[in-house]
């Protein structure tokens, strides 16, 4: 079989690629190519994207070269520019908080990028280092958590549809990240100690978005003005650092307002929601239903998932209440094994009433 491995130049990629190879496939590498010089500044942290792309590049080719496989780069950098960076964009200056992880995953790496290989180099099946399974419920092909639960990455894959499941590979699913880095050094990769990207963007997220500062006010729930903002873009549901507020105890963003240009912060239990409206729901372990799905419901890359979890026309309701609901940010369910049910993006909070 023929397998395509996108290369990220970092240690998880490089290891997919040796146990399909040491298995006996036919691999080709393929890596994005993204960032244009001059455009962003960007920054020297660990990021997909960001200045530091061509050392990555560079240790990608070096790798292929030294495994005796075949390296193609692709320049998909117009296509993330359009497709990610305006996504991100538009949904900062709505005063959501943007999945960009979730759109580069579904539209450019398992969607741009494959479509564009393709037509190159030709593959039957498309890996790539995430830690994540693939499972069958019913029929139907879904995304599961990866045995290595601290590195579990299915949250960022709920968008993927079930052609681009079908098509995946996930070589790391079901080993930990401690023997992907054991499996490197004792290959002598040169990547075996190479952190791990932190973000989508290695530089100042405001860059992106581009926008002129537009003074506002911060007010509490109750109306009461409490202190001034340099532009509600800046902020997002839940967080509490960089307020620039003083109270009695610790204020969070509870929600955010385009129209008034405002930023209303509460009490922890003010940005608690137990029901929360979702869209863009894309079905997996669970087929299309209008009827109750139950499990338990991820909202962030961090963290566990939270249940009990009911979804039902469009609304997730969870009796136990989950902090820091952001309106365009991911809700992911998932069974009790681990697969994801389905998912979608958050539209609206339903805030809990404080007693």
């Amino acid at each position: 079989m023929k397998i395509a491995v996108g290369l990220s130049g970092g240690v998880d990629s490089a290891v997919a690629a040796l146990l399909l190879k040491c298995a006996g496939h036919e691999v080709v590498g393929v890596t994005m190519k993204l960032w244009r010089d001059g455009l962003f500044k960007g920054g020297a942290r660990d990021a997909c994207f960001g200045p530091g792309e061509a050392d990555d590049i560079a240790a990608a080719e070096a790798f292929a070269a030294r495994l005796g496989i075949g390296y193609s780069v692709f320049d998909c950098s117009e296509e993330y520019m359009r497709v990610v960076l305006g996504y991100f964009r538009a949904e900062r200056e709505a005063g959501r908080t943007p999945n960009p992880c979730v759109v580069c995953n579904r539209r450019l790496k398992f969607g741009f990028l494959p479509s564009v290989a393709a037509r190159s180099v030709g593959f039957d099946r498309f890996a790539t280092g995430h830690y994540a399974r693939i499972v069958e419920r019913g029929g139907r092909l879904a995304v599961a958590r990866a045995a290595d639960v601290r590195k579990d990455q299915s949250y960022f894959l709920w968008g993927l549809s079930q052609e681009q499941i079908a098509r995946a590979m996930f070589p790391l699913g079901d080993i930990s990240k401690d023997d992907v880095r054991r499996l490197a050094r004792e290959a002598d990769l040169p990547m075996a100690e190479k952190p791990d990207s932190q973000d989508f963007y290695s530089g100042d997220c405001d860059e992106l978005v581009g926008a002129e500062d537009a003074p506002g006010d911060i007010v509490s729930t109750d109306g009461r003005t409490l202190g001034r903002h340099r532009g509600y873009w800046h902020y997002t549901i839940g967080q509490r650092q960089g307020l620039g507020v003083a109270a009695r105890e610790p204020l969070y963003v509870v929600s955010i307002s385009k129209e008034r240009n405002e930023v209303v912060v509460g009490t922890r239990e003010e940005a608690v929601s137990r029901e929360f409206s979702v869209d863009e729901v894309n079905w997996m372990g669970a087929g299309p239903t209008d009827g109750p799905v139950e499990g338990k419901v991820k909202i962030r890359s961090t963290g566990e998932p939270v249940g009990p979890a009911v979804l039902e026309n469009g609304v997730v309701r969870v009796p136990g209440g989950l902090f820091g609901v952001a309106p365009g940010q991911s809700a992911v369910m998932y069974s009790a094994d681990g697969a994801i049910l389905c998912g979608g993006v958050i539209e609206r909070r339903s805030p809990v009433k404080p007693s």
